[in-house]
Formats: C-alpha cells, sequence, structure tokens
C-alpha cells in the first residue's frame, strides 16, 4: 500500500490534484479537490517503506463492530492488543514490538493526541474515533519527525475523513454479547457551491464488558467543515468523546484466574479481605472484579479542536498549518476500606476512650486539563529531483491535578469535596525539523533533522505511595533527533534502509516519585532498519525488516525504592530489541487471498538488578534486597507473534475472513522468571460482510463477527509484584482474562 501525497498546482486557473504520481486536471475551473490528505503537514508521515502499514478505511469499516481502535488493529504486524474489561471495549491499549503506549507516538491530523505528562493514549476518551478516519498508518521504529511526545519505538498516525462530493447519510447499528449495543449517525452535505463541506457524525456504545459490573457508556461526535478557495484549503475538526466506565484495572489473582481454591483462599488470608471480598473472590469464577463499590467509575470528557490551513504559492512552495486545543475534565472515584486519617491531612478523632485513627471513605481524583499549540510546515520542491521541508510545533499543557473526599465514615476535620492534594502542571514544548529529500536514478534519499525543546513544572502537594508529599520540580531538555533513509527500487522489487536517533523526557510518573536529587534521565534510542520488498499487485507480494533497536538509559521497574517511598521507574543502561519481521500475501485464485505477518524477536535488559522488598517485625518494618539477574527479557515483549488469514468472496458483495494470531510467552516483569509470566495464546475471529443488492439506499451492508472462535482461555495483560516476609517469598500475580467465544452483528445502510 502507497502513502498518498497531495500536491496543488495551478495552471491557468484550473486547480490540478496529483495522486500517486498521477495527475489530475479538472475542466471546469469552478470544480475543487475532493481529497484532503495533504491536510496533514507534509513530512509527519514516512515515505511508504516496509516498516510501515497503512490500514484502509475500507479495513477499518469492515472490521468495525464498535470495539476499541487497539482491537481493530491488533492484526497488524508486531502488534498486541490489551483489554481491561476482557471484549474490546473500555480500557484498551496496544503495543508494537513489546513498545508500551507510552512510547508511540499518535497524531490526528499531525496534531498531536499522547498526554503530554504520561505521554499515554487514552482511547477510550475517543469512541468509535474510527467513524471518522479515512486511513491509519503505522510507523515502526523511529519513524519521521512527528509533533507531541517522542515516537520512541513506533508512531500511529490517524487521517479524518476525506472530502465527499457527493450529499450522504448513514446509519451503523451493532450489538451482540455482553450488552453490547453501538449506534452511529453520520451525514455530509457534499462540495456545496464547489466551495463548502459540512460533515457530522454522533455515536453511542454501549456494554457490559466480559468482567462482572465492567460496563461502558460511551459517547462522541465528530464534526468537519471544509472551505476551498482557488489557492488555499481551510479545514475545522471537532472531535468530543465522553466515557462512563466501570473500574476494571485491579486485575485477577492468579489464583482466581486459574481456579486454585485453596490458592484463593491463601490470597484472601495474606492480604485481608474481609468476608465479602472473599465469598466474592470464591464464587465470581472467570469474570472475577474486585471492586464491587457501585460508583467505583471512570468518568471523562474530552473534547479536541483542530483548524488546518494550506496555500499553495506556487507550483514549488506551499504551506501547512494548524492551530489545536483540547480540553479534558474528569475523574476517578473509589471506595476506600480503612484508610489513614493521617494520609488525607486529617486529624485523628478522640471519641470517648477511642482514638479514631482510619476510616472507610470515598475519593474522587480529578484531572483538568488544557493542550493547545500551533503545528506548520513549509514544503518547497527546488526541482523533480530535490524537494525540502520545514516544519514544527509550539505546544502548551497545563494540568491541574486534586483530589476530594466526597464522603468519609469518620471525617474528622474533613467537609465534603474538601481537597486532601493539589498539584498544578505547565509543559511548553517547540520543536523544528528540515527535512530534505533527494532521487535520482532509483535511489531516494531523505535527511530528517530534529529539534525539540521542553520546559515541565509541577506545583504543590501530591499523594505518593498513600503519603502526601511536597512534588514541586522544575526540569528543561533539549533534545536532537537525526533520521536518515535510503530506498532504491528497481521494477517490483525495493531495498530500504534507514537510521535514526529518538530522545525522550521522563513522564510524570518518573518525576513525581522521585526528587532532584534522584530524578531519572532522559531516555535515547538508536534504531536501524534493512528491508526488502518483493510486490507484484497481480498476485505475490512479501517483504521482510530486520530491525536493531539500541536503547541508552531506558526505564524500567526494578521493584527499587526511592527516597519518596516510591517504586519509580529506574534508568538500566543498556537494552535492546531485535529482530525480524516477515509479511507475506498471496493471491491463490481470484476469490481467496491468503496473509500473513510474522514477528521473531530478542527484547534484553543487560545486567538487570531486581529489588524486593523484605517486611520485618522491628522498626525499620521493612527493608530491600537486591538481585542481580544478569541479562533478561524486557517486560510485555514476547518473542514471537504470528497472524495468518485467508480472505474469501464466494459471490460479489461477500467477503469472509478468518483471522488466527499467535502471541507468545510475555514476562510481567524483567527478571525472565517463568512463574511471572502471561502463558503463550492463540485466537482466531471469524467475519462476514454482505452487501445486499436493493434499489432504495446506496448500499446496505450486514455483517457478523464471532471472536475467538475456538473459545480458547487466555490473558493479554497483567502484572507482578514480590516480597519476602518470615524468610518466605511470596509472589502475586494479577492477569486480565478475555473473553471466551463471542459475536457480534452489525447493519450499515448508506444514502
Amino acid at each position: 500500500m502507497k502513502t498518498r501525497l497531495l500536491l496543488f498546482i495551478l495552471m491557468s486557473g484550473h486547480l490540478v490534484m496529483a495522486q500517486d504520481g498521477k495527475t489530475k486536471v479538472n475542466s471546469d475551473s469552478t470544480k475543487r479537490i475532493q481529497n484532503i490528505e495533504g491536510i496533514i503537514v507534509n513530512g509527519l508521515r514516512a515515505k511508504d517503506a516496509p516498516n510501515n502499514a497503512l490500514v484502509s478505511k475500507w479495513a477499518l469499516h469492515t472490521k468495525n463492530f464498535g470495539q476499541d481502535m487497539p482491537t481493530l488493529l491488533e492484526f497488524t504486524p508486531s502488534v498486541v492488543t490489551t483489554s481491561d474489561a476482557g471484549a474490546g471495549i473500555g480500557y484498551s491499549g496496544l503495543r508494537i514490538r513489546g513498545v508500551d503506549a507510552s512510547r508511540i507516538n499518535v497524531t490526528i491530523n499531525g496534531v498531536p493526541v499522547n498526554d503530554p505528562e504520561s505521554h499515554d493514549v487514552y482511547w477510550v476518551n475517543m469512541p468509535d474515533l474510527v467513524g471518522s478516519v479515512e486511513n491509519i498508518q503505522i510507523q515502526r521504529g523511529v519513524g519521521a519527525s512527528t509533533n507531541g511526545a517522542a515516537a520512541f519505538g513506533a508512531s500511529v498516525n490517524i487521517r479524518t475523513n476525506d472530502l465527499q462530493r457527493n450529499p450522504y447519510a448513514r446509519l451503523d447499528l451493532s450489538g451482540g454479547s455482553f450488552g453490547t449495543l453501538r449506534s452511529t449517525i453520520s451525514a455530509g452535505t457534499g462540495l456545496l457551491h464547489q466551495r463548502f463541506t459540512l460533515e457530522a457524525r454522533v455515536s453511542e456504545i454501549r456494554s457490559d464488558g466480559y468482567l462482572d459490573r465492567a460496563t461502558s457508556n460511551l459517547k462522541s461526535m465528530g464534526l468537519t467543515a471544509t472551505y476551498l478557495t482557488e489557492k488555499s484549503i481551510w479545514k475545522a475538526v471537532v472531535l468530543t468523546g465522553a466515557e462512563r466506565t466501570y473500574q476494571a484495572w485491579y486485575g485477577t489473582p492468579e489464583s482466581r484466574y486459574r481456579g486454585d481454591s485453596l490458592g484463593m483462599l491463601d490470597y484472601a488470608a495474606r492480604n485481608g479481605l474481609s468476608v465479602v471480598e472473599t465469598e466474592n473472590l470464591l464464587t465470581s469464577g472467570r469474570t472475577y472484579n474486585y471492586y464491587t463499590y457501585a460508583g467505583q467509575v471512570d468518568n471523562y470528557n474530552q473534547d479536541n479542536y483542530q483548524l488546518h490551513f494550506i496555500h499553495r504559492f506556487s507550483e514549488k512552495l506551499n504551506f501547512n498549518t494548524a492551530a489545536h486545543y483540547t480540553y479534558g475534565r474528569g475523574y476517578y472515584e473509589e471506595y476506600r476500606s480503612q484508610d489513614n486519617l493521617s494520609d488525607y491531612g486529617l486529624d485523628q478523632l478522640v471519641l470517648g476512650l477511642d482514638t479514631i485513627a482510619q476510616t472507610d471513605l470515598i475519593r474522587r481524583r480529578w484531572l483538568n486539563n488544557h493542550f493547545a499549540g500551533l503545528i506548520y510546515g513549509l514544503n518547497y520542491q527546488h526541482s523533480a529531483r530535490l524537494k525540502f521541508t520545514l516544519g514544527g510545533a509550539a505546544n502548551r499543557y497545563a494540568g491541574a491535578h486534586f483530589g476530594e473526599i466526597i464522603w468519609a465514615q469518620f471525617a474528622s476535620n474533613s467537609q465534603i469535596y474538601d481537597r486532601y492534594y493539589d498539584n498544578d502542571a505547565l509543559k511548553s514544548e517547540v520543536s523544528s525539523y528540515l527535512k530534505t529529500n533527494y532521487q535520482k536514478n532509483g535511489f531516494d534519499l531523505t535527511l530528517d533533522l530534529q529539534y525539540r525543546g521542553i520546559a515541565y513544572q509541577f506545583l504543590g502537594v501530591d499523594q505518593v505511595s498513600g503519603v502526601l508529599t511536597d512534588v514541586t520540580q522544575k526540569v528543561n531538555f533539549n533534545f536532537f533527533n537525526p533520521k536518515l533513509t535510503l530506498a532504491r527500487s528497481f521494477g517490483k522489487h525495493q531495498l530500504f534502509t534507514s537510521f535514526g536517533i529518538a530522545n525522550r523526557e521522563p513522564v510524570r510518573r518518573d518525576f513525581r516519585e522521585s526528587t532532584p536529587a534522584n530524578r531519572p534521565l532522559s531516555e535515547r534510542l538508536f534504531d536501524t532498519e534493512i528491508a526488502y520488498r518483493f510486490d507484484n499487485l497481480d498476485r505475490l507480494d512479501w517483504q521482510a525488516n530486520l530491525f536493531w533497536m539500541h536503547y541508552q538509559n531506558q526505564l524500567v521497574l526494578t521493584g527499587q525504592i526511592n527516597d519518596v517511598g516510591g517504586y519509580t521507574r529506574t534508568n538500566v543502561d543498556q537494552s535492546y530489541r531485535a529482530g525480524l519481521e516477515l509479511e507475506f500475501g498471496y493471491q491463490i485464485h481470484s476469490k481467496i487471498r491468503l496473509q500473513s505477518a510474522t514477528t521473531l524477536s530478542q527484547n534484553k535488559v543487560l545486567n538487570f538488578t531486581e529489588y524486593v522488598d523484605v517486611f520485618l517485625d522491628t522498626d525499620p518494618y521493612y527493608t530491600q534486597i537486591q538481585i542481580n539477574h544478569g541479562t533478561t527479557d524486557l517486560a510485555f515483549s514476547p518473542n514471537f507473534i504470528q497472524t495468518l488469514g485467508v480472505q474469501y468472496a464466494p459471490i460479489k458483495g461477500c467477503n469472509i475472513a478468518l483471522q488466527t494470531k499467535y502471541v507468545g510467552r510475555q514476562y510481567l516483569d524483567n527478571t525472565s522468571n517463568l512463574a511471572r509470566s502471561l502463558d503463550p495464546f492463540t485466537f482466531t475471529n471469524l467475519s462476514i460482510n454482505y452487501n445486499v443488492k436493493q434499489q432504495f439506499a446506496k448500499s446496505l451492508q450486514f455483517g457478523l463477527l464471532v471472536n475467538n472462535l475456538f473459545n480458547a482461555m487466555y490473558a493479554n495483560n497483567g502484572y507482578t509484584f514480590t516480597y519476602q516476609y518470615a524468610g518466605q517469598t511470596t509472589t502475586e500475580n494479577f492477569y486480565y482474562p478475555q473473553a471466551g467465544r463471542h459475536f457480534l452483528v452489525k447493519m450499515s445502510l448508506q444514502f
């Protein structure tokens, strides 16, 4: 699949569009472009290369039954997805080459999506985003210069819908297992007076979730307005999301996951579970959820606004810019049993002869944030062989973090909605890049040089490891991120190589749980990619990509407690990811196509030292011991991922797809301890889509999706911790079980 580049050329009063090397001239000078792909700042998407995957609108639509974006991307190469609620709706995530979400740069039309503090992407805040998406490019490795947090192993570049020339209206309905219901209505005016379009989408998704009480109530809206002039394009994009999900974050204890009754009783005794909590553990089965309080929810709203402008100065020079603003606000609510009053800055109570030092309470932890900025790109075509892009961004983030007590059995000296912690964060970022591309005799050379500067501060008191702590800090970073790519095409063959350096600052948690004296260092990645591709569009295509990702000072969890009592991440001197990605597609018959993707890799940290808590009966009540494990596997980094799919089109308008995925063993920490790992798993999905012939609508499609066709029982995520007491070592593993066989059906009607 090739990334299309949009060039605007004005010739004799006619606007010309070049796509995939083909130039189309409108015969009527009042006609305007129908494709708005150029709205993305030039240079943010990498050129077509073997370490990239482009997921088309058609592929997304056929898979879209209301599940989250990560679930729709789970069969792309080197991807592993997770779902807290177990059915792909609610809190979901993805890893690419073992790289976690906080190291994957995500943009929408070139606008950064990652939270500037945590670097995470919360897909649950953008429900049914795929209904507004034209295509998605996934870059594995360092990739091209991007806006927002550094691409530290992968980038996901989302492009919203192209302009639709003709008016339309669309209704999408789906439903199925676990009370899942999705409804989406979208419509567009088409191109009015050859200048203006307006498109809108509203969506609602509800699901009970696979785990007990893991409900999701998700709403979203998308609105796009486009205005065309002879030399310019204006485009406004609004994406809003509102989510209320019941928490399924706690995970399932290993004994419950494996059905070990004696192990469950031991776990309950070790962790002081009440009679009611123990009964819940013993009787819930595989759908166990620790939380039972009715208000144990995450409640968050997020609004994204974008205003894009493109202007064509001449045949050689054009300019792109976009202003953006994101407003997020919400909280998660928790019931807490027997918390210390002192942990909330409250006085102990004296009732008669009794001193009350603990209380049951309900708290809300809030985040209210504003993120705004400007991105730009100036593109100059010096000649047919040589072109330059100068681009960059300036962004500013302001986040208010605070906690409220909304109820307490013993309120002490508190009032309702008292804030027990309150701190503000400010983060400013500027970046600029210069990209030079030269082509001659089948060679394509690109040099990409980026500077990125960050100023970050947060002021006030926060709760660190249950203790109120002054976390005031200020820090600055200056990064230089160079990249060089070289491609050689000859006929149906392509050779590709690239080398890039990426730097990344620590995230909020790393600062909050440390002091300036023990603050972690920034991370650095050296990424080398070498690939070969053969593409015979009529029948066969395959490609192979070798990668070597060498890290300096990568931040990983070691179990070490720092001087503020936090289990913060620690820099490890040397670590790496190295592997081979293979992709294969073969048209067996005009109606049958085979596809596969394989990732073989080694993901190692050198000279890893684990810190284990040791609890004592005398003061001091705990200490830590060190265990050196030598070279170990990086957590959540399977050495083998395999997908295999077959598509069958028995009749016109009908498509049947059977896809299987295998994910190798994943370790829950960095010790390579088999007892702290996720078992390898395999699952298979079956989908059927059929377009019905009829006269009253443009299209009518019905679909069936059977997830986990063969009812595999597996978990795709988890966590672990280990401690010692009275000479005995205890390891607590927690897993996130995924649903067995379940189904969804849908109907799509378009006029």
